[in-house]
């Protein structure tokens, strides 16, 4: 349902809402080694993200990306959005050109919840809200480590 390029711009937007601040900015290959992108893909969804207003960036020996307060308050939505530039939560799932309630696929009525539940919280919760169920649930946005930090809890 989403494309590489949500995926990761999704990624990394929260990658930014837990470890930047303007005075701790990360630049396009510190992210892509951080989440293991590849670079010249996220350097693109970065820059498209930056000129959006979802996240922050400075030029500059001491540039990179941020996170600001009025970032934080984006949703993910608004990272789709520029990514994908549609609702990808209007599209059928199987990908038929007419698929609704009146119309559906063989899977429209299994999906059509799911899609639904996953626009309204996509829609509804901030990255903020976001970055923090990151944090309170430890999940991880990436994989890289993760064997050695499961060892020291060990």
């Amino acid at each position: 349902m989403l494309s590489n390029a949500s995926k990761y711009a999704i990624r990394a937007v929260l990658f930014l809402a837990e470890n930047s601040s303007y005075h701790k900015k990360y630049g396009s290959k510190q992210i892509a080694e951080e989440l293991e992108i590849p670079l010249s893909f996220i350097a693109k969804l970065l820059q498209q993200l930056a000129k959006a207003g979802v996240i922050s960036s400075t030029k500059g020996p001491k540039g990179g990306f941020f996170m600001t307060p009025q970032n934080m308050q984006n949703n993910i939505n608004s990272i789709l959005k520029e990514i994908e530039n549609e609702n990808i939560f209007e599209g059928c799932f199987l990908g038929l050109p007419r698929c609704s309630d009146e119309n559906p696929c063989p899977v429209h009525h299994i999906v059509a919840p799911f899609k639904d539940a996953l626009w309204n919280k996509f829609q509804n919760q901030t990255i903020l809200d976001f970055a923090r169920e990151i944090k309170q649930n430890g999940s991880f946005l990436s994989l890289k480590g993760v064997e050695i930090k499961r060892k020291d809890l060990l």
